[in-house]
C-alpha cells in the first residue's frame, strides 16, 4: 500500500519544524492545532490535591497506559492558601512538581484553576476565610470578592505561566471560572475581569475556556466572548444533542465533553453510586467517532483527607471516598472500566496517527508524486500535500489520466473525502479551504501477471487535480506495515467511489486490535480455521504479526479467509491487527471478528464486471 500526503515543500516544512511551539482553536475546520497539526485530546480528570505525592507517578502511568494523551486537573485555593497570604506549595501541595511529572510521563495539561472549581471539595475551593465579610458577593464583581481573587491569581498565574505549551510546558487549554451559567448571580462583568486577569499575567496566545451543562440554559450565562465554550455530560444520553448544545455557543470549532462522567458522586447515607461499564464504554465510542475531544471526569477520584470534602444542597455532604466509580480505584487500582476505556481508545489509531511508527525511512519531499518503485515500496504509501484554494463549494479532485494505481483513499484535514480507483472512478469531489491538509493512501491492488501490461508500476503516476490545478508540493511516506505489526510497534495503541454502491459514510484507514485464547491441554488444537470480518468493508488482517491477506467482502465473493494452525499458538494470546482501509463497524459498539470451520468464497459480488468471451480463456486478460 502507498500513502500520499500532499504538503509543504522541503523549504517549508524546515521552517514550520523551526517555528515556536502553538496550540490553538481553528474554527474553519472545528479542530484544535498543536504546532500547526491537527489534533484532538482524550483526557482523564486526576486531581493532586485528593492523591499523596508518593503516587502521583503511579496513577499518572496507569492513565497513560490506557491510551490517554492529556490529564485535567483543578487547583484548588483553598488547599493552597488556607490563611490570607500563607500560600503552601510544598509536599503534597507542589502542584509544580505535578505539572513536570505529567509532562515527563508524556501529558499534555488541561488546567482549571479557578477561582472557584466545585469538584465536591469544601466550599468549591475557595477559602472559608471570604466569608469574614458577611457581605461579600461570592463568585461576582463585588470589589471585596475580586480583591481577594486578583491577589491569588497574581500569585498563582505567574507561577503557571512557564508551563504553558507556548512556553515548552505541558499545559494547552486554561478554564475561568467552572460552570458559571448554573449560578444564581449570571454576572458578565465578573467574567470579563477574569478573563482580562487571566490575559494579563498568561498572555493572549492561551486558548481559555469554560465549561458548563450541556444546554443553552447554562451556556447563557456561561460563555462569554474570547472564552471558548465547552459543554460537559455524562455516559447514556444522546450525545449527538449535547454537542449541538455547545454549537448554540460555538457555532464552529472543535466538540468539546470537559466533563465526561465516568461515574459520580456520593453523599452520606445514600447508596455508592455506580454508572454501568458498557454504558460509559457505548457513550466514549460515539463520542470519539464524532472526532469530539473529551475528558473523561473522574479517571482516578482519590480521597478527600482531612477535612476536604464538600456538600450539596438541600444539605447533603459528601463521604471521605471520592472513588466516584472510576476507572482507576481510589487506591489506583485498575478495574474492568479501565479495560473497556482502554480498549475503545485502541480503536482510533489512524494510519495518519501512526505515521512516525509505520514510515521507517521518513518523509520524503517531491514536486510531483513518486512511484512506489522510486520510493521503495510495494504494497501501501502514504501522499500528503495542501489544497491551493479554497473549496467552499465541492470541488473535483481527479486522475485524468487514470494514473492512480490502483486505489487511493482521500481525506481531507482528516475526515473522508472518498475513493479514487483505477479504471473505475477517475474523479471524487472535494470540499476545504486553501492550506487544508490532503491525505492520499494509496493501495497496490496486485500488479497485472498476464499481457503486454506486466509492466505495471503503482502509485500516483502523476499528480492528482483539483479542478483544473495540478496539485504540487508532496510529502510521501512508504508504509512498513508489516514490520510495525509483526515488531508490535502499535501494541501500545492498538485500535485502529467504486463500481460497487458507494458507501454512505467512511472514516479514516484506521488499525484495529485484540486478541484470543485458545485452550492448552485439549487434544487436536489448534487446527486450520477460517476469519470472517462480518460488517468490516475492505482492508487487511494479521494474526500474531502473520498477514493473512485482504478481506473485501463488501465487494465479494471471497468471504472469509484462510488461517493456518502452524500461526496459532496456545501458550499466550493471539493477537489481532486489522487495518479496515474504509469503514468499520465500530460506532454502535466493539467491533468483532468471527472464526469458522467452512470457507466462504462464493458471497455475494458487487461489481459491473462481466464474464466475456468464454471461461478460463486467456485472451480474456488481453
Amino acid at each position: 500500500m502507498f500513502l500520499l500526503r500532499a504538503g509543504t515543500t522541503l523549504l517549508l516544512l524546515l521552517v514550520f519544524l523551526g517555528s515556536p511551539r502553538s496550540f490553538s482553536v481553528d474554527y474553519q475546520h472545528d479542530c484544535f492545532r498543536k504546532d500547526g497539526e491537527r489534533f484532538r485530546y482524550i483526557s482523564g480528570s486526576i486531581h493532586y490535591n485528593r492523591i499523596p505525592r508518593v503516587y502521583w507517578k503511579d496513577r499518572l502511568l496507569k492513565m497513560y497506559m490506557a491510551g490517554l494523551n492529556a490529564i485535567q486537573t483543578y487547583i484548588p485555593w483553598n488547599y493552597h492558601e488556607m490563611y490570607p497570604g500563607q500560600y503552601n506549595f510544598s509536599g503534597d501541595r507542589d502542584v509544580e512538581y505535578f505539572l513536570k511529572l505529567a509532562q515527563d510521563i508524556g501529558f499534555l495539561v488541561i488546567l482549571r484553576p479557578g477561582p472557584y472549581i466545585c469538584a465536591e471539595w469544601d466550599m468549591g475551593g475557595l477559602p472559608a476565610w471570604l466569608l469574614k465579610n458577611k457581605n461579600i458577593v461570592l463568585r461576582s464583581s463585588d470589589p471585596d470578592y475580586i480583591t481577594a481573587v486578583d491577589k491569588w491569581m497574581g500569585k498563582l498565574l505567574p507561577m503557571i505561566k512557564p508551563y504553558l505549551y507556548q512556553n515548552c510546558g505541558p499545559i494547552i487549554t486554561v478554564q475561568v471560572e467552572n460552570e458559571y451559567g448554573s449560578y444564581f448571580a449570571c454576572d458578565y462583568n465578573y467574567l470579563r475581569h477574569l478573563t482580562k486577569l487571566f490575559r494579563s499575567h498568561l498572555g493572549e496566545e492561551v486558548v481559555l475556556f469554560t465549561t458548563d451543562g450541556a444546554s443553552p440554559g447554562y451556556l447563557k450565562c456561561g460563555a462569554l466572548q474570547d472564552l471558548y465554550a465547552t459543554v460537559d455530560f455524562g455516559p447514556g444520553g444522546n450525545v449527538t444533542a449535547a454537542f449541538e448544545a455547545q454549537r448554540y455557543a460555538e457555532p464552529r470549532g472543535p466538540l468539546v465533553n470537559s466533563e465526561f462522567y465516568t461515574g459520580w458522586l456520593d453523599n452520606w447515607g445514600s447508596p455508592h453510586a455506580e454508572v454501568p461499564t458498557a454504558v460509559v464504554a457505548k457513550s466514549l465510542n460515539e463520542i470519539l467517532a464524532m472526532g469530539a475531544n473529551v475528558n473523561m471526569y473522574m479517571f482516578i477520584g482519590g480521597t478527600n483527607f482531612g477535612y476536604w470534602n464538600g456538600a450539596n444542597a438541600p444539605y447533603k455532604p459528601q463521604p471521605t471516598s471520592y472513588d466516584y466509580d472510576a476507572p482507576l480505584t481510589e487506591a489506583g487500582d485498575l478495574t474492568k472500566k479501565y479495560f473497556a476505556i482502554q480498549e475503545v481508545i485502541k480503536e482510533l489509531l489512524t494510519i495518519s496517527d501512526a505515521l512516525d511508527k509505520l514510515s521507517f525511512s521518513g518523509p520524503v519531499n517531491s514536486t510531483n508524486p513518486l512511484t512506489f518503485i522510486e520510493l521503495n515500496q510495494v504494497s501501501l504509501d502514504g501522499f500528503l500535500t495542501t489544497l491551493p484554494v479554497n473549496c467552499t463549494k465541492p470541488t473535483p479532485l481527479s486522475s485524468p489520466l487514470n494514473e492512480v494505481h490502483d486505489r487511493a483513499y482521500v481525506s481531507v484535514d482528516g475526515v473522508s473525502a472518498g475513493i479514487l480507483e483505477r479504471s473505475k472512478v477517475i474523479a471524487i469531489n472535494v470540499t476545504g479551504n486553501a492550506g487544508s491538509q490532503l491525505d492520499v493512501l494509496v493501495e497496490n491492488m496486485g500488479r497485472i501477471n498476464y499481457g503486454k501490461d506486466i509492466n505495471d508500476s503503482k502509485g500516483l503516476l502523476s499528480t492528482l487535480y483539483l479542478g483544473t490545478l495540478p496539485l504540487t508540493g508532496w510529502t510521501m511516506y512508504s508504509l512498513s506495515i508489516d514490520e510495525a505489526v509483526s515488531q508490535g510497534l502499535l501494541g501500545d495503541k492498538e485500535a485502529t467511489p467504486t463500481d460497487a454502491p458507494q458507501p454512505v459514510a467512511l472514516s479514516p484507514p484506521t488499525f484495529y486490535s485484540g486478541s484470543f485464547i485458545i485452550p492448552d491441554g485439549i487434544p487436536d488444537l489448534p487446527q486450520d480455521t477460517y476469519i470472517k470480518l462480518p460488517k468490516w468493508r475492505k482492508g487487511q488482517v494479521w494474526i500474531n504479526g502473520f498477514n493473512l491477506g485482504r478481506y473485501w467482502p463488501s465487494r465479494g465473493p471471497q468471504v472469509t479467509l484462510f488461517v493456518p494452525a502452524n500461526i496459532l499458538s496456545t501458550a499466550a494470546p493471539n493477537n489481532v491487527t486489522v487495518l479496515e482501509l474504509e469503514k468499520a463497524p465500530c460506532s454502535a459498539g466493539p467491533c468483532t471478528v468471527e472464526f469458522t470451520a467452512d470457507p466462504i468464497l462464493n458471497g455475494p459480488v458487487y461489481s459491473d464486471h462481466k464474464q466475456r468471451r468464454r471461461l478460463f480463456s486467456k485472451e480474456d486478460l488481453l
